[in-house]
């Protein structure tokens, strides 16, 4: 997609920052300012060079500067901009509107650096404007570690798709099976279209209604708070993979069926006749019953601090082999155990209340209520 830029240039730029800039300067530590491009540059050993041509780029992403280190203050300001007439010109001319030509930028790992342009950017922030139109050159990191090899599969696979934005995954050698759906996406449409569709027009096809739709129900949910660590894109790879690669029967997490078909297409199918505002929630209640033995002389005392758990919805004193029943809802997302989630409330809710000696836990089959037309599993 991108064309490799010429080298001669760059190289230059690159040896004399690397061996002038910052020579005879204090740290940056000391300074307390921007990122400096040249240690980056060589912490990153990123010397070959992409020219990513001209795009809109955010401006909280823009993060260092190649050389102004000592103009800038420790929130990347310039130190003296009200005696800085070039930059008030420039402030008042992109307050009114006047167009301005691209900054130029170095890209670094998802952080840009600023080598032409740094007024702009300084007077973007002053006026809370998202993005600024930058032509950037991206230098690619080469030192051996794990970061850097997810990073340059990132890209890889993003380069090659064709896409704008970047799939985050945590774990290196797993684009593939976003490359495989692609793939069988391409297939689908070429016979359901009847006509010629490349790999990248496919991949455009598949992120707005496949990624995108799964994306957004995985958001929505808030599932990734349970995987601290994890984005929601490596959900995203982990449900999807289960659901259209692998196929594996599952004990549990089953309601999740209902909402994602086993089939990648009728997912798709499914989503298209659906408004962003109208996805389902990847959350699953479940009801079940606890049968308590308790000690007589402590029941009403049992009975008001079940009362008081919100998951609690009813408590019944009975006659006979069990003292009490209780009803309980609990709220899970849809790739959790029922088992589990139920094992750990009893346990932790239930059964160390003071004069609880037993209790029996009874899911539902089927049930039917009066007013519901449904059954609930």
């Amino acid at each position: 997609m991108f064309s490799k830029s010429s080298p001669s240039r760059l190289s230059s730029l690159l040896d004399c920052f690397k061996k002038g800039i910052g020579a005879g300067q204090p740290s940056r530590e000391a300074t307390d300012g921007p990122k400096r491009f040249n240690e980056v540059c060589e912490a990153e050993q990123a010397h070959e060079s992409v020219d990513r041509g001209t795009s809109q780029v955010e401006v909280a992403r823009i993060v260092g500067t190649v050389g102004r280190y000592q103009d800038f203050d420790a929130t990347f300001k310039l130190k003296d901009r009200d005696g800085n007439a070039r930059y008030q010109a420039i402030l008042r001319a992109m307050r009114d509107g006047k167009p301005m030509p691209p900054v130029a930028l170095y890209l670094i790992k998802d952080e840009y650096y600023i080598l032409d342009g740094h007024h702009r950017v300084m007077a973007a922030r002053e006026l809370g404007r998202d993005r600024i139109s930058a032509r950037i050159v991206e230098l690619l990191p080469s030192s051996e570690t794990i970061d850097n090899k997810l990073y340059l599969e990132k890209i890889e696979f993003r380069d090659k798709a064709g896409l704008i934005d970047s799939i985050q995954l945590t774990e290196p050698g797993q684009y593939h099976h976003l490359e495989k759906q692609i793939c069988r996406h391409q297939q689908f449409l070429i016979q359901e279209k009847g006509q010629e569709y490349t790999y990248q027009q496919a991949a455009a096809d598949w992120y707005q209604t496949i990624y995108q739709p799964l994306a957004a129900l995985i958001r929505k949910s808030g599932l990734a708070k349970s995987f601290p660590g994890r984005t929601v894109d490596d959900l995203y790879l982990y449900i999807s993979v289960q659901q259209w690669e692998k196929g594996a029967a599952r004990h549990y997490g089953i309601g999740i069926d209902r909402l994602i078909p086993r089939d990648m297409e009728a997912f798709r199918k499914k989503m298209a006749d659906l408004k962003k505002n109208e996805y389902p929630d990847m959350k699953y209640r479940i009801t079940f019953f606890v049968l308590l033995n308790v000690d007589g002389r402590q029941e009403r005392r049992i009975i008001d601090r079940l009362m008081a758990i919100d998951e609690v919805s009813e408590v019944h004193s009975v006659h006979g082999a069990i003292d009490l029943i209780i009803k309980v809802t609990l709220e899970r997302d849809l790739l959790s155990s029922d088992a589990e989630l139920i094992s750990q409330f009893t346990h932790t809710n239930i059964r160390t209340l003071k004069g609880v000696h037993s209790s029996q836990t009874l899911i539902p089959g089927i049930s039917r209520i009066k007013g519901q037309d449904t059954l609930a599993p």
